[in-house]
């Protein structure tokens, strides 16, 4: 059976949330068939841009990379084709972006649940930027 979905991104930010995506996305992929691509995006500060800043970003690019590798391990071991990507920048303009310049087929990311009887404390998650700017389907998996 041929997949369905044959370029899969999953955006983490190494909480215990993004669990559930990624045990969505390794059902879903199929091995010697999909590709998976984990992505961080690191959130860049506006206007600021100094030797120690960027020193900064280099430390947590490389903790991001070790990360990244740690989770793509699982597929490796199904044998599901994976990377991981580092992006500097905003978060779900870099997620977007990622999509619309690589052919991603379907975007898996963990969502909160939210409380019908309690206002939401915030509208604009990255989930649902990503839901509603991205030009390929988006699986919301709640966590």
């Amino acid at each position: 059976m041929s997949a369905v979905y044959k370029h899969l991104l999953v955006p983490v930010d190494f909480t215990d949330s993004n669990q559930a995506a990624l045990e969505v996305t390794a059902q879903l992929a199929r091995p010697d068939e999909s590709e998976v691509t984990l992505i961080h995006v690191i959130e860049t500060i506006d206007y600021v841009a100094d030797e120690e800043i960027e020193q900064f970003y280099r430390m947590l690019t490389q903790r991001a990379k070790v990360k990244l590798d740690q989770m793509a391990e699982r597929f490796r071991t199904a044998n599901v084709k994976v990377q991981g990507k580092v992006i500097m920048g905003k978060r779900a303009r870099g997620v977007v972006t990622y999509v619309m310049q690589n052919d991603v087929d379907l975007v898996v990311l963990s969502s909160r649940r939210l409380n019908l009887s309690e206002q939401p404390k915030v509208v604009g998650t990255l989930s649902h930027q990503v839901s509603q700017l991205c030009p390929c389907d988006v699986l919301l998996v709640k966590s």
